[in-house]
């Protein structure tokens, strides 16, 4: 009988794998608040759709306000060739026209 445990060690290996068992519920507990729950997790997705979308919308808005503002640009390019240099190419013609048929 000198290979059978006595009581104490009994007791003691049992405290042991008692003291383990409590260990692995603290540890599998802690994971399970850490957790997110489904819940939480489709709200925060909800809010990043939102915000994507949202960034989407802006990105658009700009460059629609862009291509208004080239259109802008060309309508003033346009302008400025019909309401300043075309004037004074007439009158240039005139004076050129003008003079060469003082001449002859």
């Amino acid at each position: 009988m000198p290979d059978d445990p006595t009581l104490g060690e009994l007791a003691r290996r049992l405290e042991d794998r008692l003291g383990d068992v409590r260990d692995d519920i603290r540890v599998l507990g802690n994971r399970i608040d850490s957790r997110v729950s489904m819940e939480r997790y489709q709200i925060e997705q909800a809010q990043r759709d939102d915000a994507y979308k949202l960034l989407l919308e802006r990105v658009k808005s700009i460059e629609d306000a862009r291509r208004e503002q080239e259109k802008t640009r060309a309508a003033d390019r346009r302008l400025i060739l019909s309401g300043l240099v075309v004037p004074v190419l007439v009158i240039l013609l005139q004076v050129y026209l003008s003079t060469r048929g003082a001449g002859v």
